[in-house]
């Protein structure tokens, strides 16, 4: 068994034409964690998890995963690392037991080992009922489901998932969270999981690490992340952003930090919830009255907006699966 850690240090990739993807990447996810690695589109998340998957060479900087280096000794990575990616297509006139037992003998597997494992996993990610049909008749989130099956074939200490619910429907989303957490629970696996969406990284995540144009902008744990950011916030929504900074201008000695957002100022001190009166009253002196106005606890959100200085756009996509690529890869038999 390897330690189930990963461990990151000074990564960079660069690519031909001066693109640096990942520049100067450090953190470690101690064994047992489930770490949730939250950045935009192009932020540099994929080919992160591409590197410690050895499907990409980093530039520079060192990673190990599980103990063994991602350079030096990929094949004993591949052997205990579960990974599921983006952008392989299942074959749509395959059935999920057919495909699941091939990638068992892939990862060397007899034919008994291979259909027992199989079977163990269909029931694992609830598949049963789908059994005899056709993978191209699955739900966005069958498919997703199918698609962390095929990953969890030779019984992985450490998980790699990339944006595992990336274009699924809020149902299918938290079907895939609650595989997620059983894994981590039950088995005590270690889970690298890649998102765009910043509740997925709230509701998961022991660790969060915010990526942005390459380079990590904060992290540690979700509470942790907005905890900085102060007890709360009071929200003071306008008719347009010329309003908005208005406002902000004649309440900003009032305040800890304040921020606007297009139409929308937030307010950060200490006990907040006190502070309205007063700060309505400033705001009615000068003629400014928002529209409406609430008081929130800080989000994962307000983080990313306060370290990146913009919203994360939360994108839809397609629903997309994978075949883990053995490559030479051969698991570890079951008895």
């Amino acid at each position: 068994m390897s330690d189930r850690e990963i461990k990151v240090e000074n990564l960079s990739k660069s690519y031909p034409g001066g693109v640096t993807a990942v520049n100067d990447v450090s953190f470690s996810v101690p064994a047992g964690q489930i770490f949730g690695f939250l950045g935009p589109n192009g932020a540099g998340k994929s080919t992160t998890i591409k590197i410690l998957t050895t499907l990409a060479l980093p530039t520079s900087g060192r990673a190990t995963v599980g103990g063994f280096d991602v350079v030096s000794q990929a094949g004993d990575v591949r052997r205990i690392a579960g990974v599921a990616l983006q952008e392989i297509g299942l074959d749509p006139t395959m059935k999920s037991m057919e495909m699941l037992t091939l990638q068992g003998r892939l990862f060397g597997f007899n034919d008994r080992q291979a259909q027992n494992r199989a079977q163990e996993l269909i029931e694992l990610v609830k598949l049963t009922d789908a059994v005899d049909r056709r993978v191209g008749t699955y739900s966005g989130g069958m498919r997703r489901r199918l698609d962390l099956a095929l990953a969890l074939v030779h019984e992985p200490d450490i998980l790699f998932l990339d944006e595992p619910t990336t274009g699924l429907d809020p149902a299918s989303r938290r079907d895939i969270w609650e595989e997620v957490r059983r894994l981590n629970r039950q088995l005590g696996m270690t889970i690298f999981l890649t998102t765009q969406y910043l509740e997925e990284a709230d509701e998961l995540a022991d660790i969060v690490a915010i990526i942005n144009n390459g380079r990590l902008a904060a992290q540690g744990s979700p509470n942790k992340l907005k905890a900085s950011l102060g007890a709360e916030s009071i929200n003071l929504v306008f008719d347009n952003n010329e309003l908005a900074e208005q406002a902000a201008g004649k309440i900003v000695d009032m305040t800890e930090r304040i921020q606007v957002d297009r139409d929308t100022v937030r307010v950060y001190m200490e006990q907040a919830a006190q502070a309205i009166p007063s700060v309505v009253n400033r705001l009615q002196q000068a003629d400014l009255n928002p529209i409406s106005l609430t008081l929130t606890q800080p989000t994962l959100d307000d983080v990313f907006l306060q370290v990146t200085g913009e919203r994360l756009k939360e994108e839809t996509a397609q629903p997309a699966a994978v075949v883990a690529e053995p490559a030479g890869r051969r698991g570890r038999r079951r008895k």
